[in-house]
């Protein structure tokens, strides 16, 4: 399954979709997706997708919410251990993420969105979540947690405050004994700095000396005696904090099941609207799924390729028709074609939207694959003979409930039996009645499928004037490489081509030359004969337009009067207010042809020429005919 998925690219699939999870879990569950073998399984798991995004469209994206620790947390408070404050506080963050998308499902639930109903799977735990706010703060246990704690800690600072007193006494005091006119703290005491001379007229304890030893840092005998007194309020508030953190512990404990609901129903929902947004990040619509053994497709495209560049194409099989056979040129999209469509059904069983305008995918037990080379230079397997041991792998799998796509079936060895084993394998595939996709470019194999029932051709497009891949998909119809069409356009001799239709075709070399409008002999497409083609085509249509037709003229939309029809070039002359200009026929749009305006033989010199024009035209013809006339005589 592993290497199907990532034949198919499904894997990439998956990872797309973990980036749009939030949770560990969700993420997990991502990269773990397999298809649902039950019909049931999967139609619920499509109207969730669909669900959840409804709701993301209506009421935008759900709050993220993060999980982060809660397990080990819950694990602790289970066996009787005290946690931390911190720890505290990120529950307490925890709960509030659970109120907001208990708030976000409950805006959902006027809409009557099933999924919305997940709200009621959920406690954000208010009263525990109020208790943790009041009683911790900042990462530590608060001041007003308890009045015991809050006198404690008063009196902690009155002591506090008469240590640094006594110190700031003696400092005064003895001024001459002294280094520094402030005390310190040093190893955590209430030390003043004597001068080394001077330490056996201060009564006290050497707690720490400077570096250069001049320096004595002593705590003060008085200051030692409430030294100790604070010590021991210390140990109490220790205690009176601990029993503080033990209750709040103790109550979450109790509430161990619903906290750990909570989590699954998140991260179930975490999972379902991940689901959503990659639906929507690709433009996805829910399949419809069935037993029966037909597929139906219409606008398919790969969701990873970008949407402006994929070429949609409608597919089927089914129905009597098991197997299609997909020709046409390399590059045409036969390999993006059959993967495309083994995507989107391996999608919709797995509970996913599809990309496509709309699609109707049957239940498979198994999607296998033949695609790519296969070269396995570990195993020193040639191209042909990984190919056909992963292709007797899957016709010993297959069975009638199977879809089976294989890429350039029978290639990588001699032409003929290359050709043999291509049908061959075909013919076991007909007997498994499963559905297959196969490409080839073995034109015997396409006679093979036009003969068999069970069977249908298939063909990708391709663009001759261009040279071109369309990317479409012709159903009922056999393709071609179009390998000597594109070798004349790009300039082979008439013998080169002759020569490679009789070693390919024998007997039938004129008749695949004529398939590509040669006939007996090849007519080598020059570029200045395909020139001539398109100047013909662009004469017909410039001619279209008539003297004296009426004419809008683009992109300015000013209406003028043609005063010359078009030459070889498709360039037409108008008239103007004031001027004649030369233009495009492309540029030009008939706004009123020119027998709705003027008489039948009408004189248009009349409005082009000038007075003086006429004159010497008149003139010219006149003396034109005298000697026509001379001439005769």
């Amino acid at each position: 399954m592993i290497e199907t998925e990532k034949l198919l690219e499904f894997d990439k699939i998956k990872e797309k979709l973990a980036e749009f999870a939030c949770t560990k879990k969700g993420k997990e569950e991502s990269l773990q997706l397999k298809p649902y073998l039950a019909e049931r399984e999967v139609l619920a798991r499509l109207r969730e997708t669909t669900e959840a995004k409804q709701m993301i469209t209506i009421c935008g994206n759900p709050p993220a919410t993060a999980l982060k620790g809660i397990e080990e947390w819950i694990l602790i408070a289970q066996k009787g251990g005290c946690l931390t404050p911190e720890q505290l506080e990120e529950i307490a963050v925890v709960f509030a993420s659970v109120r907001r998308i208990k708030d976000y499902l409950n805006r959902c639930k006027q809409y009557e969105i099933g999924l919305a109903y997940y709200e009621e799977n959920l406690d954000s735990f208010d009263e525990i979540g109020k208790l943790i706010h009041e009683k911790i703060r900042n990462g530590k246990v608060d001041d007003f947690a308890s009045k015991r704690l809050k006198s404690i800690r008063e009196s902690m600072e009155r002591i506090k405050e008469k240590m640094h007193e006594r110190a700031d006494t003696i400092i005064r005091t003895n001024k001459e004994c002294m280094s520094d006119s402030f005390s310190t703290i040093r190893n955590g005491h209430l030390c003043i700095p004597v001068k080394k001379e001077y330490k056996y007229k201060i009564n006290g304890t050497v707690i720490e000396k400077s570096a250069t030893g001049n320096t004595i840092f002593m705590e003060p005998a008085q200051v030692t005696k409430l030294y100790g007194e604070w010590q021991e309020l210390q140990i109490e508030e220790e205690n009176e904090e601990r029993q503080i953190l033990y209750t709040l512990t103790g109550l979450l404990s109790d509430k161990t099941e619903e906290i750990v609901r909570n989590n699954q129903t998140i991260e179930k929902l975490d999972f379902i609207f991940a689901k959503a947004k990659l639906s929507i990040d690709f433009d996805g619509i829910e399949p419809s799924i069935h037993t029966e053994r037909w597929i139906q497709i219409q606008q398919a495209r790969h969701p990873l390729m970008d949407q402006k560049i994929a070429v949609p194409f409608d597919f089927q099989i089914g129905n009597g028709k098991n197997g299609v056979i997909i020709t046409g040129p390399n590059t045409g999209g036969k390999t993006v074609a059959i993967k495309t469509v083994a995507l989107i059904c391996l999608m919709a069983q797995c509970g996913l939207h599809v990309s496509c305008k709309q699609a109707e995918v049957c239940m498979n037990n198994q999607i296998l694959c033949d695609i790519g080379d296969g070269q396995n230079l570990s195993e020193n397997l040639s191209t042909f003979s990984a190919h056909i041991t992963n292709v007797m792998d899957i016709l010993c799998r297959v069975n009638q409930e199977s879809l089976v796509i294989m890429d350039e079936l029978g290639s990588g060895t001699d032409p003929a039996e290359g050709m043999g084993i291509a049908i061959a394998i075909l013919e076991e595939l007909k007997k498994s009645h499963a559905l297959f996709l196969v490409t080839t470019h073995y034109p015997e194999v396409k006679e093979y499928a036009e003969k068999e029932k069970e069977m249908v051709n298939a063909r990708m497009t391709f663009d001759r004037e261009s040279l071109q891949p369309l990317y479409q998909m012709v159903i009922g119809e056999a393709g071609d490489s179009c390998a000597f069409f594109i070798a004349a356009r790009l300039g082979m001799s008439k013998g080169m081509l002759q020569c490679a239709a009789q070693a390919a075709y024998g007997e039938d070399a004129k008749e695949k030359l004529a398939g590509i409008g040669m006939k007996e002999e090849i007519k080598r497409e020059t570029t200045a004969s395909i020139q001539k083609k398109k100047i013909k085509n662009t004469q017909k249509k410039a001619l279209e337009f008539q003297l004296g037709d009426s004419v809008m003229v683009l992109p300015d939309k000013k209406i003028g009067i043609v005063c010359q029809t078009a030459n070889e070039k498709g360039v037409l002359r108008v008239q103007m207010q004031g001027k004649k200009i030369w233009i495009n026929y492309k540029r030009v749009r008939l706004h009123v042809a020119a027998s709705e305006l003027y008489p039948e033989n009408y004189d248009f010199s009349v409005i082009f020429d000038s007075v003086e024009k006429r004159k010497a035209l008149h003139q010219m013809e006149r003396k034109y005919v005298e000697e026509e006339f001379w001439y005769k005589e």
